[in-house]
């Protein structure tokens, strides 16, 4: 049985009901979006009670597939003020699912002032007063670890998220415990502290997913789709050695590594804050650090390694990417440490890392914090979990921090930052950045694939041709991906390895009894995508914002001196399907 639970934090009744047919055959971010879609007037206030906040698992959550438990959070989002879907890792995706839990809905909000904590079970759910309120994660999940039984995973928001910061994240915690995975991006933990939502504590216990149409025919399928993953060099070594900063060395060699605000294309000290430069020092150090870690049960690519101190005790995990560049390079630090401890907070305080670091170096760019100045990015750090002033415009992201501090150059789309390509040398990146739906995100159509690392093709990342049709093709894979629950870096397998989206499709076949095909799985994608696009076009998004900021249009980006090209009417061919 799959089933929704709606929770009404005015009223505090916590509801199961059967998952509603207008709903069946969607999961994760198919599922939220079609929600808030449906539910949430699209003119609402973000922050207020008509907003609804929508968790959800994938189709594929809590089976023996491998990276199938990702979570998705929708809501339409106080950032960008459109729809938002959030993607997290760790265990409470897969903990839900193994409950029949599809969604849980929280509508309405709580008075002013009071905080509640949502507590899950089997047959039951019910509101309690908040016994963490006022604590930031790590202090908070220590808390509930006392109080609930072993075995809960939780899901809560910091300072920020009760602050209502608009760059407020929801974290989730890993197999360890740790509230180090987190739906980061559009505020989504301002919206859960509006709702005075401050934490959910999900017991697995006694659940167990409906019974699959075809259970030997899913084992197959799974022990494909884990040899497609193992066979690919990207998923079956590199990001486990060197997690996703691995990156950083080749998006520098490129010229797409956005340094000192994008105001070039390359950081002459990246290999100070390589994965390569990772992986050395957690081997070296040993201790509490770890090459090679999964934030989930059945993640067999395990990216997210540990990073150790000089005294080999744990700083936290490693630093994505996006992370390491927003701290490091695009705000001129190339301390790996100093990076890491960054990132810890941002877990800690419960925001987006990456529209804080870009925020940091916008208000540098504004000369609000020194370029390259740790001492003082630390204390504005602090500031986000003390209210101060200047941790309170960080903690509300890149466009707030622009705006205050008068700066030109501010780079964002539908008011959420871009990450860590530059659109100007990765112009398929670009394209998305300005088309999604979701305001600036990498993860919605990962054009890097084919622009810098040759998966699934090449296209050049200098040029024009092939961008458009390349971040479309890749937007509706992501929507599907989203969907299922599979983490993101499996698509470098099902875009190299050919028989690895087949064996998700016989995955799907084999547990529900459906007869789906390759075809199926891209009007998922599209029909995620158009629903999205419908909600913010009701909100008063229109195809204006479907744009870069001038600068990328008008600033040439050395090395390569190339700029952003595409005529808003050429951007518009993107999503041309949706009607």
């Amino acid at each position: 049985m799959f089933r929704f639970l709606r929770v009404n934090m005015s009223t505090r009744k916590c509801e199961f009901e059967n998952m509603p047919k207008e709903y069946e055959g969607l999961g994760g971010r198919g599922l939220t979006s079609a929600i808030v879609a449906r539910e949430v007037d699209p003119g609402c206030t973000p922050l207020g009670p008509r907003n609804k906040l929508v968790f959800a698992p994938g189709l594929l959550g809590a089976t023996n597939a491998p990276n199938t438990n990702r979570l998705s959070v929708g809501c339409k989002s106080p950032l960008t003020g459109g729809i938002k879907e959030a993607n997290a890792g760790g265990q409470c995706g897969g903990h839900l699912a193994k409950l029949g839990i599809m969604a849980i809905v929280v509508e309405d909000m709580a008075p002013e002032g009071e905080w509640w904590d949502l507590v899950v079970e089997k047959d039951s759910a019910w509101l309690v007063k908040s016994e963490v309120a006022g604590l930031n994660n790590y202090d908070a999940v220590a808390t509930l670890k006392g109080i609930y039984a072993d075995g809960c995973s939780f899901v809560t928001i910091g300072r920020a998220g009760e602050f209502k910061l608009t760059a407020a994240s929801i974290a989730c915690t890993d197999r360890e415990l740790r509230p180090s995975r987190h739906a980061g991006r559009g505020g989504v933990g301002a919206v859960m502290g509006a709702k005075g939502l401050k934490s959910i504590i999900i017991n697995p216990l006694g659940g167990e997913i409906a019974p699959f149409k075809d259970v030997e025919a899913f084992k197959g399928a799974s022990r494909r789709f884990a040899k497609a993953l193992a066979e690919n060099p990207i998923t079956g070594k590199a990001l486990a050695d060197y997690g996703t900063a691995i990156l950083v060395n080749i998006v520098n060699e490129a010229g797409g590594l956005p340094t000192r605000n994008f105001e070039r294309g390359r950081f002459p000290k990246h290999e100070n804050v390589s994965g390569e430069k990772m992986n050395e020092l957690t081997a070296k150090r040993g201790g509490e650090g770890k090459v090679a870690h999964g934030c989930m049960s059945g993640c067999v690519i395990r990216c997210s390694g540990l990073y150790p101190d000089k005294d080999g005790k744990l700083i936290g995990k490693w630093p994505e990417y996006e992370t390491i560049w927003g701290f490091g390079p695009h705000s001129e630090i190339d301390d790996l440490d100093l990076i890491a401890h960054f990132d810890y907070l941002c877990d800690d305080y419960g925001v987006d890392t990456i529209d804080v670091s870009v925020a940091i170096g916008v208000a540098m760019a504004g000369g609000g914090i020194p370029w390259g100045d740790g001492k003082a990015v630390l204390e504005a750090m602090h500031g986000i979990s003390e209210g101060t002033p200047l941790g309170r415009v960080i903690g509300c992201g890149t466009a707030t921090t622009g705006r205050v501090f008068g700066v030109r150059r501010v780079p964002c789309v539908k008011g959420q930052s871009l990450p860590a390509y530059d659109p100007r040398s990765v112009k398929g990146q670009g394209v998305t950045y300005a088309t999604t739906p979701m305001g600036a995100d990498h993860t919605a159509g990962y054009a890097v694939t084919a622009n810098i690392l040759s998966v699934g093709g090449h296209v050049d990342p200098l040029k024009k041709e092939g961008q458009v049709e390349l971040s479309r093709n890749l937007q509706i894979a992501t929507a599907s991906i989203d969907s299922v629950g599979l983490c993101l870096f499996t698509a470098f397998a099902l875009l190299d390895v050919p028989d690895a989206l087949p064996a998700v499709v016989d995955m799907l076949n084999a547990k529900f009894g459906w007869s789906l095909t390759g075809d199926d799985v891209t009007s998922l994608g599209k029909r995620v995508l158009t629903t999205e696009v419908d909600f913010n076009r009701r909100a008063g998004i229109g195809e204006a914002l479907d744009r870069l900021p001038d600068f990328f249009m008008d600033e040439k980006l050395p090395p390569h001196e190339t700029t952003f090209d595409f005529t808003d009417k050429e951007l518009q061919e993107t999503l041309n399907f949706v009607k």
